[in-house]
């Protein structure tokens, strides 16, 4: 991954797919300053796969010479961000940054895209809207937001207007990236599995979770 050659100029491209933030650019630099010519490097953001309704990331280092055409490559502070073209769209308005939480450490991606949970499965979806929401909740859904200690709960389908309520419990409950997860995640794979729905609303109390962000 080390090499003395740098990128040409017209590898860098002006639109900002991934922000980082400043604390973020300063503790990837330090990183990097143990890498044989830290300067010829970028830092390569990839988007491996997902689970549920969340992205996988992959981190490294890759030297800019390397860098294939079509990637997205943009100076930040000193730091060039180089994002794979294949995950362009995915992490498109996301954000590096240090973690905010106490004791935590390394790096995290808050990203309001979400991946199709439904992706690649083929549920028996005949019966009734009500019966298939509590279907694709209960089969896609749920296992995948179990892996963040939440669940989504099918309250009630109004089949004049398409519109279906549901509540989201456990970690959802009162979790800021909760309407990003509804919106991006769970609506979007509900719709495009049930062309009839309309819009899914939530009809959480969020100021009773543990991180209520309503209040």
């Amino acid at each position: 991954m080390t090499t003395n050659d740098v990128a040409e100029p017209e590898q860098l491209v002006s639109d900002v797919v991934l922000a980082v933030t400043d604390r973020a650019v300063e503790k990837v630099l330090e990183i990097r300053s143990a890498e044989e010519a830290p300067e010829t490097l970028g830092l390569r953001v990839e988007v491996t796969g997902h689970v549920g309704v969340e992205y996988q990331y992959d981190l490294s280092f890759e030297a800019l010479h390397a860098v294939p055409a079509g990637d997205s490559v943009v100076d930040q502070g000193g730091l060039p961000v180089i994002v794979p073209a294949g995950s362009i769209l995915a992490l498109s308005g996301a954000t590096l940054d240090l973690p905010t939480s106490q004791g935590q450490s390394g790096l995290v991606i808050r990203n309001p895209n979400r991946p199709n949970p439904l992706a690649g499965l083929d549920l028996a979806l005949d019966g009734t809207l009500a019966e298939n929401v509590s279907t694709l909740l209960e089969k896609s859904v749920n296992p995948s937001l179990a892996s963040h200690g939440g669940f989504a709960t099918l309250v009630g389908v109004d089949e004049e207007s398409g519109n279906v309520y549901v509540t989201m419990g456990g970690g959802c409950q009162g979790c800021s990236m909760s309407r990003a997860t509804l919106t991006n995640g769970i609506q979007a794979a509900i719709k495009e599995a049930l062309p009839q729905v309309n819009e899914v609303i939530d009809a959480t109390d969020h100021t009773a979770g543990e991180n209520p962000f309503y209040r």
